[in-house]
């Protein structure tokens, strides 16, 4: 094992997963969702995927709508990875979905148990370890949250969670199932709103977990902009990169917090990994808090 561990680990239900983990969502292309992109190398991918595990990670985020026009994250973990490790937590999403040229919907109910079975294809699985349920942010989730908790009691999923959430989601679906995890929009810079529900999961046992925590505003387009000047004295104090110093703030808001940090890039990989190992001075945290978006 790799420095991975350095971070500790959480438990998702049953399962322990090491607290930095992968994000496949970028293994398909540099501009994720677009059909009219340059493929990503279908080899460097797979061996991203393998140099993971080999160093440590045991928790990979993925959904069977990360594809584009010539790759699919799943199909390429399924490639990479199978036979799975038993150790491997499989983390994947349903609600959005794409039709084979790539247009965007939204799944009703009735048809969230069509994208289970599409991801359990895809990855050569028999059941699923954890199903985030992805919300438009607005709106009641009973219904479809509901309806997953079905699929968990049939054995198709092992484990709930729910994805671009408010605390009102979390208490509706508490109600109805288990939560294992949040997956929200997080970073440096939150808002007060933010933090507060970050603790909450924490009190409620429930991981949280980041995304576009290095991405900032590029989103899905990755890294844009400069860094404040904040997070480039704290980089070059430590002689690490500012997107290290962005994913090793979060893993310091509670050991609650797990780091999906999605690359194509074998050298990104490793620097993602080693920012579980980076500590910061009570100084250097307020500092980081401080930040404002």
């Amino acid at each position: 094992m790799g420095v991975e561990g350095s971070a500790g680990t959480w438990e998702l239900g049953d399962l322990t997963v090491n607290r930095v983990g992968f994000g496949a969502m970028r293994l398909t292309g540099r501009a994720p969702f677009a059909l009219d992109d340059v493929p990503s190398e279908r080899a460097r991918s797979i061996g991203v995927l393998r140099a993971a595990v080999e160093l440590g990670v045991n928790h990979i985020d993925t959904a069977a709508f990360y594809f584009s026009a010539l790759r699919s994250a799943n199909e390429l973990i399924n490639s990479a990875l199978a036979p799975y490790p038993d150790d491997l937590v499989i983390t994947t999403k349903v609600g959005p979905g794409r039709d084979p040229s790539g247009e965007w919907l939204w799944a009703t109910p009735e048809q969230l148990r069509g994208q289970v079975e599409e991801n359990l294809r895809q990855l050569g699985r028999d059941h699923l370890d954890v199903v985030n349920l992805r919300t438009k942010g607005t709106g009641s989730i009973a219904e479809h949250f509901g309806a997953l908790s079905e699929l968990r009691d049939a054995g198709l999923v092992r484990h709930l969670g729910i994805s671009n959430v408010t605390p009102g989601h979390l208490d509706e679906a508490l109600a109805i199932a288990p939560v294992v995890c949040v997956q929200n929009r997080y970073g440096i810079g939150a808002s007060p709103e933010e933090n507060a529900f970050l603790r909450v999961c924490g009190e409620r046992g429930v991981a949280f977990v980041p995304f576009f925590a290095i991405a900032g505003e590029g989103r899905e387009a990755g890294t844009g902009g400069a860094d404040s000047m904040e997070v480039r004295k704290v980089a070059q104090a430590h002689g690490v990169t500012e997107a290290q110093v962005r994913l090793a703030w979060t893993l310091h808001q509670g050991p609650h917090v797990l780091a999906i940090p999605g690359t194509g890039d074998p050298a990104h990989l490793a620097e993602n990994v080693a920012a579980g190992a980076l500590g910061f001075s009570a100084a250097e945290l307020a500092l980081l808090d401080a930040v404002t978006p």
